[in-house]
């Protein structure tokens, strides 16, 4: 088997038949930000929309927030907030 530089096309490419390329063409995208995710499939069978895994994620990170709000209090203040959490 011929080994093939990675330089180097296909001989059943033609360069003109892939078309002119445009230098930054994602750019303004890639800096507002977009940030793709791969979820396993069992997670993604769970959530079945984009909007229900950012709204279970913002869930998340809001208990995440108030356990570590919990964590910094006096003990006693702690117990009493985590008891009005839960009800």
């Amino acid at each position: 088997m011929r080994k093939v530089r990675k330089d180097e096309l296909r001989s059943e490419y033609r360069r003109e038949d892939l078309g002119k390329g445009v230098r930054g063409k994602y750019l303004k995208a890639y800096r507002g930000g977009t940030n793709l995710v791969l979820l396993r499939p069992e997670v993604a069978a769970a959530f079945p929309t984009e909007r229900a895994v950012n709204d279970a994620l913002s869930s998340l990170i809001k208990v995440a927030r108030q356990s570590t709000d919990l964590a910094k209090r006096s003990p006693r203040r702690a117990k009493r907030r985590a008891a009005a959490i839960a009800r």
